[in-house]
């Protein structure tokens, strides 16, 4: 995983050493969630969110501890990522999370942080589990079923075998997260299937609230996200 949090945190105290002063939020969300309540749009997208029972997952914790930086009471608002941006857009949410990614198409609802982290899917090995395919033609490839890499995988004309869920135990390459490989003992072959950049949505025009949500981003570090991620395939 990559970050951005170096260039956001200069980018912020370029901001908060201007002359201009503080950004100033429209609508004053940053006042209203201080020591108040933060309204959380989610969608099911684990190991980012997951919505059975009470949500958890990666950005859940996130969202978690931005609550408790600030002093407030989460509150908090399941539904699809169309109908939690429209809510957003007409600030009746505070934020949404789910996994996005930075290219999701609701630029004009919401505004996006900047990207805080980078995933990659890739196909991987078992470490010390012989040759590592450098072409995936005609090679036996386990990913999970209903993802988007399985057509990736076809397209590398791969033999697709479909599975639950990956485990590192199916003897053949697999297709994961880069957050899985230390988890299953797996080595990256180099194949590389997707790559996101992970960022949170928020109303548009709340500058000041954007800016409080970017710094907690930018200092939250790749291992804490990764220990999150882990956290919330292995509670699956």
């Amino acid at each position: 995983m990559r970050r951005f949090g170096v260039l956001v945190v200069g980018l912020l105290l370029a901001v908060t050493t201007a002359g201009c002063g503080w950004p100033k939020d429209a609508g004053g969300t940053l006042a209203d969630v201080r020591g108040g309540v933060l309204r959380v749009g989610v969608t099911e997208n684990p190991p980012w969110v997951r919505l059975e029972g009470e949500p958890s997952g990666a950005e859940v914790e996130l969202v978690r501890r931005l609550a408790g930086r600030l002093g407030a009471t989460v509150e908090w608002h399941p539904g699809s990522e169309s109908s939690l941006m429209a809510a957003l857009r007409d600030r009746v949410l505070d934020v949404v999370v789910g996994g996005l990614d930075a290219n999701v198409p609701w630029i004009e609802q919401a505004a996006l942080t900047r990207p805080y982290v980078t995933t990659r899917t890739l196909v991987a090995v078992p470490e010390g589990g012989g040759a590592v395919p450098e072409d995936l033609a005609g090679v036996r490839v386990a990913v999970q079923a209903g993802t988007a890499e399985v057509a990736a995988l076809a397209a590398e004309k791969a033999e697709v075998v479909t599975v639950p869920e990956v485990t590192g135990a199916e003897g053949m390459p697999v297709v994961v997260g880069d957050w899985r490989l230390g988890e299953l003992h797996l080595t990256g072959t180099g194949v590389e299937l997707a790559a996101h950049e992970h960022v949170w949505a928020l109303p548009p025009g709340e500058n000041g609230w954007q800016v409080e949500v970017e710094r907690f981003l930018a200092e939250q570090g790749d291992d804490a996200v990764e220990e999150l991620l882990v956290a919330a395939e292995r509670a699956r």
